[in-house]
């Protein structure tokens, strides 16, 4: 889970998009459906390894994304307790989403950040990140923003990304269909730190890009390695 990018869009509109990098052995996800879990619906991408997701929505009027890794890179332990995946479920579901991030148990979870885009009572944009040992929540103004995972990319390459980004939006009309075409040229020409990566062993495998307004949410969903696309109204 590496790039994800928010483009606030006026009142409760917006359009978040997500660039998954995993390695290619990593079994393939399932496109974004609709589920019921505990009598809450649920829109997401099913993850085809732990059943979670890095991306969904939920009927509680919220939007959460997952990047691996905290504030900087770590090395992974053989075991974690639970998947990271599975906490986004749980958030999902929260009643309240300050409490469901107070009270959420993350002892022996990897390292994560989260973006969360809440629509309850005003839109909200909260960065929330687990270092491993401590709950990290921000809230954020509604402005452009550009995430990239800390387990892939230094501080020196995130500002790079971060200089893209701002240059894409001096020099595009903001859309979905820009900023789709963001997340798959934005970079100088190295796969290895491009929007759309590719390492060998792993790279981009996915693109989420979900836009809501006053009348619908659209959850477009491209499978970059089979050339598949879907698209989910809401």
């Amino acid at each position: 889970m590496c790039t994800v990018t928010y483009i606030p869009k006026g009142n409760s509109d917006f359009i978040l998009t997500s660039s998954r990098d995993v390695p290619y052995a990593r079994k393939k996800a399932d496109h974004p459906q609709k589920y019921i879990e505990d009598g809450v619906k649920l829109w997401y991408p099913k993850d085809g390894k732990a059943g979670g997701t890095w991306i969904g929505l939920s009927s509680k009027n919220r939007l959460i994304c997952l990047l691996n890794g905290g504030f900087e890179y770590h090395t992974s332990l053989s075991y974690y307790k639970k998947s990271r995946g599975l906490i986004v479920k749980e958030l999902l579901k929260a009643e309240n989403i300050r409490r469901g991030l107070d009270d959420v148990d993350l002892e022996g979870v990897e390292q994560f950040t989260l973006t969360i885009v809440d629509w309850n009572s005003t839109l909200e944009l909260i960065e929330f990140v687990w270092d491993g040992q401590q709950k990290h929540t921000k809230t954020l103004p509604q402005e452009p923003a550009i995430w990239s995972s800390s387990t892939l990319y230094d501080k020196n390459i995130k500002q790079l990304r971060t200089d893209w980004f701002e240059s894409w939006q001096h020099e595009n009309e903001i859309s979905q269909e820009s900023i789709l075409e963001f997340h798959h040229s934005a970079g100088v020409g190295d796969p290895r730190i491009d929007v759309l990566m590719d390492r060998k062993l792993g790279g981009t495998v996915s693109i989420t890009s979900i836009k809501k307004s006053s009348k619908s949410i659209q959850i477009n969903y491209e499978d970059v390695l089979r050339h598949k696309k879907s698209c989910l109204t809401i």
